[in-house]
């Protein structure tokens, strides 16, 4: 029955954003970069968690799990303003490709959002050059967000696995 009466007041009109706190929809635009520095590095921020037997044999790593924690930046160096944190999963999901399977909070902690998140979940075909990406949510500034990100890899280092990132985002949030 409690279920029933939320969806009713839902359907009442525009009283249910006001009821949450929101005001009005916009856009934002945001750029900045990421910082995947690998396991097995003094400042390692992505770590290797799980893998399957057959993921050392495998030419994409299918079946290894990574949690990851990655500085956000203003700028492309690693010196540069970090402005968030990149906390999360990915694992190798493709046996075909490198792929990755990623779910990841873009946690804000300086500026206009400190303290909000965007929450990213989807496909990342790691060998394309733009790979677009869904906004699924958010919180704070960012509550019932949705929208899209685009990535490209600005630096990559096989060796070390350290990947830099850069980001453009398009949110629709109130």
């Amino acid at each position: 029955m409690l279920l029933f009466s939320s969806i009713v007041a839902c359907n009442a009109g525009a009283d249910w954003k006001k009821s949450l706190g929101l005001g009005k929809e916009k856009v934002s635009y945001l750029h900045f970069y990421f910082h995947d520095i690998a396991s097995g590095t003094k400042n390692a921020m992505a770590l290797i968690v799980a893998m399957a037997d057959t993921t050392i044999t495998s030419p994409t790593f299918f079946g290894m799990l990574n949690v990851v924690d990655d500085p956000l930046t203003q700028g492309p160096a690693i010196t540069s303003k970090v402005i968030g944190r990149m906390p999360g999963i990915y694992a190798l999901a493709s046996q075909p490709e490198f792929s990755l399977f990623m779910g990841l909070n873009f946690l804000f902690t300086t500026g206009e959002f400190n303290g909000s998140t965007l929450t990213m979940i989807g496909r990342n075909p790691t060998m394309e050059n733009v790979r677009e990406m869904s906004i699924v949510g958010g919180s704070g500034a960012f509550r019932l967000a949705r929208g899209f990100l685009l990535a490209k890899t600005y630096s990559a280092n096989t060796v070390t696995r350290s990947f830099v990132v850069e980001c453009e985002f398009t949110v629709i949030h109130y």
